[in-house]
């Protein structure tokens, strides 16, 4: 196949293209930032090319599922970000003793700063530990190439492979070199499953598979270290290692001066496990100083001083380990300019790097405005969070007990945002029922809440449930049932009725299931009314044992609203209390006035005008109700 065609493509479509044209027949993954647009764009072409796809209620299952088709000769790929390869790495661990048949790509996209995540946690570290062949494209150009050698990686060596990305590579654009016209139908070519001993692991079959697995990690190495991936140019006695988009951040830095061929080897690895260690002895031995440049854990710097202990080399390393470059956080190519002058002013060198764009000094640059993190205007959150707040001073004013709220990952992390400040605890998804759980038998004095939204809800709060009706937790679970997977840009799940593909599926109710879990006070609310969900709210909290409130309602981010909110200047008083109670970025104060404004970012929910203590605020227009099956509007959503 030819690639006689530029298209300009963020780096997660290039690896969906890359993946099509590897013949990629199955398609899985739960929805995380920067990993999404990876499955949304093989979405888009699922139909015309016959590739099963599914967002999957969690990583785990999502690896699972495309498990059981590697196992049946089939090529899949499984698509999460960094902290969602810790809800696989179950199955995973094991999977790299059994191996598999077809082909099996994991894509995990590392959040480097972190833009979006709990973590700054480095994939490269846990395919070392794994076993996992891990790859670490630094480009666009270079994710669609390494997806396809990860596919013949796989399906050569038996083993998932690793597709590293960060966010840089996965949100970055840039022209690709791609095949000619549009991508052409996979072929549905698999054998089908085989029973054979190596599919169910037991000890025994560890223990004879460890050796191979071992065997192998030395045959990748190998050839690893012929991939042109693996590059070397320069020749200089200054030795730069990179990869990733640190990689290119250190050729631009270097190449700013002239006759850099001369000062620095700079050598790009792209194939970060395992190491290709032939390559790397090959450049260290030509330079006489190191300066090791990547993003996150020290993992490349590692490799570099036990090969040069292993081969006894006069050759100084400068790094993370020795303060030379920051240990967290996204770089740029002004820290590495930063970091190699620091260098090259150890070593005495007289030449320093030159920043590509001049310093520009704080004073000559523009204030930037402060954006607080906030819910959206109108978003359905506030409506609980709120009402929680109001009951929860109900019941500490009648039974002088304190409520403590436990919180998870979402959209709704923001609830511990001020003025709402709704949120005591967040760890990781699904993790806030658990916690209210511990809470519950440390603070039995007070009451407990966990918060999570709907489709955290199907990922990993349905054990959490279980738990908590099993050991008679004394806890109450608020669902906040949206409609959507909003923060990862509205991708739907098991309690929406519609699939990735957009075709209608049986639609999981979750009252009904919190109820077959056991949960015997469970009630579903309609958010557009405060009273319902502040007495919902009450009741849940007055009940002894684990109990449940369905918040249901839409999110702002795929309904339109023909209403909006406004104030009457004449009856409002100008307390304030609107703006002071809700944080609600549609209402403000501007300076030097004495009563709040209501800006253009309203969509109308009426939530200011149900609390506003003088009546000042009323809806105008009518509020759209959705009234097609939920199923429908998502399909639309998802076809758009």
């Amino acid at each position: 196949m030819h690639l006689n065609e530029k298209k300009l493509l963020m780096g997660n479509e290039a690896i969906a293209l890359g993946a099509i044209e590897a013949g990629v027949q199955v398609v899985t993954g739960y929805p995380g930032t920067p990993s999404t647009e990876a499955l949304e764009t093989i979405i888009r072409y699922s139909g015309s090319c016959g590739i099963y796809t599914e967002w999957s209620s969690n990583e785990k299952v999502a690896l699972e599922t495309a498990v059981g088709a590697a196992y049946s000769g089939a090529k899949a790929l499984v698509t999460m970000k960094q902290v969602g390869l810790n809800v696989a790495s179950d199955p995973l661990m094991s999977l790299t003793y059994i191996g598999v048949k077809g082909a099996l790509v994991l894509l995990v996209a590392d959040d480097p700063g972190p833009h979006s995540s709990q973590t700054e946690q480095d994939t490269r570290a846990f395919g070392h530990f794994a076993n996992i062949p891990v790859l670490d494209p630094a480009s666009p150009q270079e994710a669609y190439e390494l997806t396809k050698l990860a596919f013949e990686l796989s399906h050569e060596f038996e083993v998932p492979v690793i597709l590293r990305t960060t966010t840089r590579v996965s949100h970055g654009c840039g022209d690709v070199a791609v095949a000619e016209g549009e991508p052409l139908p996979v072929q549905a070519d698999w054998e089908g499953f085989v029973k054979e001993r190596r599919w169910t692991i037991f000890p025994r079959l560890t223990a004879e598979r460890h050796p191979w697995l071992e065997g192998v990690q030395v045959q990748l190495s190998e050839r690893f270290s012929g991939l042109p991936y693996n590059s070397i140019s320069g020749n200089g006695k200054i030795g730069i290692m990179a990869s990733g988009v640190s990689a290119l951040y250190a050729k631009e830095a270097v190449e700013a001066v002239r006759g850099f061929e001369e000062l620095f080897t700079l050598f790009r690895v792209g194939t970060v496990y395992p190491f290709p260690e032939k390559a790397a002895l090959s450049f260290l031995k030509g330079i006489e100083k190191l300066v090791v440049i990547e993003e996150l854990d020290p993992y490349l710097e590692e490799q570099a001083l036990q090969l040069i202990g292993k081969a006894h080399l006069p050759v100084d390393v400068y790094g993370k380990k020795n303060g030379f470059f920051p240990v967290s956080g996204e770089y740029s190519v002004d820290l590495v300019v930063d970091g190699i002058n620091r260098v090259l002013e150890r070593l005495g060198e007289s030449v320093r790097l030159s920043h590509a764009v001049p310093a520009v000094s704080r004073e000559e640059l523009p204030p930037l405005p402060v954006r607080a993190p906030t819910l959206c205007a109108g978003c359905m959150h506030r409506t609980v969070f709120y009402a929680f707040k109001q009951a929860g001073k109900q019941f500490k004013k009648e039974s002088e007990v304190d409520t403590i709220f436990s919180g998870d990952i979402g959209c709704y992390t923001l609830g511990n945002a001020h003025p709402l400040n709704m949120v005591d605890t967040c760890l990781c998804m699904g993790a806030g029922v658990s916690i209210a759980g511990g809470l519950s038998r440390t603070n039995p004095g007070a009451k407990h809440v966990a918060f999570i939204g709907d489709s955290t809800f199907f990922h990993s709060g349905i054990p959490a449930v279980v738990n908590a009706v099993y050991n008679g937790a004394n806890i109450t679970l608020a669902v906040l049932d949206n409609r959507t997977t909003a923060m990862t840009g509205h991708q739907p799940h098991p309690g929406i009725g519609v699939t990735a593909l957009g075709s209608a599926s049986k639609a999981i109710d979750i009252a009904t299931l919190v109820r077959s879990c056991g949960v015997e006070f469970v009630k579903a609310v309609d958010v557009e009314s405060l009273a319902a969900c502040i007495e919902a709210a009450r009741e849940a909290l007055e009940f002894e044992g684990p109990s449940a409130v369905v918040f249901k309602g839409r999110c702002v981010g795929i309904t339109k609203s023909v209403s909006r909110c406004t104030i009457d200047p004449e009856t409002c008083t100008g307390c304030g209390f609107c703006v002071k109670q809700l944080g609600c970025p549609a209402l403000a104060l501007p300076a030097g006035e004495d009563k709040p404004i209501i800006q253009n970012s309203c969509s109308g929910c009426g939530l200011c005008a149900e609390i506003c203590p003088s009546g000042a605020i009323r809806v105008e227009g009518i509020k759209q109700e959705v009234k097609q099956e939920v199923k429908q509007e998502v399909k639309q959503e998802v076809k758009r």
